[in-house]
């Protein structure tokens, strides 16, 4: 019996994902990828002997990693080498106080009560009425949404009363903390969307429950070892990965997909196509707008978009042992410097800022003595029109200065061994993302779940959309859900076939 070939455009996480599990249950999968490595927006940056994650250093929510890896017949630590932070990280304050999270609960509850007197009790109330939600809401998060009678599933109508969707996630964490600084220590997981705490729906309240309870997460070598281990079961299975080997365009005829067309000029059919490039970028540049309807360029243009990021990756000549693995500087006017990003679209002259200091958990990242940093800072994304070739260096210095000033990391430049920056020019031009937006589509309430690009894909039959641009969303353990969702629904739809 002949097996049927999937074709999946780009070696992300949700691509990756969906091929592994796909090859594991006997397809005939090829993943094509234009860069060198794989991972996406989750790939290793090697410079010289100092080894950084393009993007995500945050591994939460391991049950769906786990799940994905069990799903194509592996388990995860057999290939992953995972171990939990403590604290989760650390919080700079403007005024100087500073407040480290822990999922030990006693640690947490002397913690909250030296940063803020009764915050523990608050801490507690938020903790039980956020694990209520989850237990709603999770199981909506894990199926599609193809149709809006699927908002009629018994599944969708006992999470209703937990969604809180017409509060906003500031207003909601309102409800629990007393104190401005615990409900920002709650609600900058916003940031993992590229939302406004003050504008995204406060459903995502459980993303800081989540880091709670089940705890934040590092791999050694990187979260790109993710990427590097289920390419391994790829292989393993049979698939092929093609690494530099750009897609120029989805091939459609009669509105069903039915192969790619390389930039060297070669065709390859397939019987599917799981499409796992920026749904922003793709669909303006992979898809003949003649076959787009519901998505063609002029409306994915309209849609909302999230910030862009402006990121430093150093490798150093020491180690700061006494600076955390993660560490958040907010700006001293939050609330402005996220209105600056999402809504006035210019950049902050205080922003807020991600320091990552994970040489102090992983020394493999960096040679004995010496460490990485990486430095992410959010900023509106490139409808902002910002000068990048003209601020890069200034934008640069500004933000070293506050780094160096707030976090602990003094004397910084004089030991700066290599440099990386990366713009949303860069974002846009060199890794094809759509306006720079790295989260992707914003997730307001008009861009979830049947309103998000479904899974599924609306315009084109067997076309199948995973990463950050489709349902459930941004945010690693969602784009992995997005893989095992999109898998799933080429087995249930090929189960006569498979079972014959």
């Amino acid at each position: 019996m002949p097996k049927k070939n999937v074709l999946v455009v780009g070696a992300g996480p949700g691509g990756l994902t969906a091929a592994m599990i796909l090859a594991a249950k006997g397809y005939d999968v090829e993943v094509f990828e234009k860069s060198s490595s794989v991972g996406g927006r989750n790939a290793r940056i090697q410079l010289g002997p100092f080894t950084f994650d393009t993007g995500p250093t945050f591994l939460m929510m391991l049950n769906i990693l786990q799940e994905a890896f069990e799903l194509a017949g592996k388990r995860v630590e057999d290939y992953l080498e995972i171990e939990s932070l403590d604290p989760l990280y650390r919080l700079h304050f403007a005024d100087g106080r500073v407040f480290s999270p822990s999922q030990d609960q006693e640690t947490m509850r002397a913690e909250l009560e030296r940063f803020s007197p009764g915050a523990y009790a608050q801490y507690q109330a938020f903790m039980e009425y956020e694990g209520k939600k989850i237990e709603r809401i999770a199981p909506c998060l894990q199926v599609p949404y193809g149709s809006l009678r699927d908002y009629t599933r018994p599944r969708f109508l006992k999470a209703i009363p937990y969604l809180d969707a017409h509060l906003s996630l500031h207003k909601h964490l309102g409800r629990f903390f007393k104190e401005e600084a615990l409900k920002l220590s709650f609600t900058f997981q916003a940031k993992y969307l590229g939302m406004s705490p003050w504008h995204c729906p406060a459903t995502f309240s459980m993303i800081g429950f989540v880091e709670h309870q089940g705890g934040v997460h590092h791999v050694k070598g990187g979260l790109n070892r993710i990427s590097h281990a289920m390419a391994k079961v790829i292989e393993e299975a049979g698939g092929k990965i093609h690494l530099n080997t750009t897609v120029q365009e989805v091939l459609v005829n009669k509105g069903k997909a039915y192969g790619l067309r390389l930039a060297n000029g070669e065709t390859v059919h397939g019987d599917d196509i799981v499409l796992n490039a920026d749904f922003g970028h793709a669909m303006h540049h992979l898809v003949d707008s003649r076959h787009l309807k519901r998505w063609a360029p002029k409306k994915v243009a309209s849609k909302d978009y999230s910030c862009s990021t402006f990121m430093i990756y150093l490798g150093l000549d020491k180690v700061y042992e006494e600076v955390a693995h993660h560490n958040i500087l907010f700006a001293a006017d939050y609330k402005k410097n996220v209105a600056e990003i999402a809504e006035d679209f210019v950049l902050s002259e205080d922003p807020s800022i991600y320091v990552q200091n994970a040489s102090v958990t992983d020394p493999s990242l960096a040679p004995p003595g010496k460490s990485t940093l990486y430095i992410l800072v959010p900023i509106a994304n490139n409808k902002a029109q910002i000068p990048w070739d003209d601020l890069r260096q200034r934008y640069r210095d500004k933000v070293l200065d506050i780094v160096e000033r707030r976090c602990g990391l003094t004397d910084l430049r004089q030991h700066i061994e290599v440099e990386k920056i990366i713009t949303p020019d860069d974002w846009e031009q060199k890794y094809n993302v759509y306006q720079g937006a790295v989260f992707n589509l914003a997730h307001n309430l008009t861009q979830m779940l049947y309103f998000r690009p479904h899974n599924d894909f609306d315009d084109l039959e067997h076309c199948y959309l995973v990463g950050g641009g489709t349902h459930p969303g941004s945010g690693l353990p969602t784009i992995y859900e997005s893989g095992i969702i999109s898998a799933g629904l080429i087995l249930q739809r090929d189960a006569w076939f498979l079972n014959r």
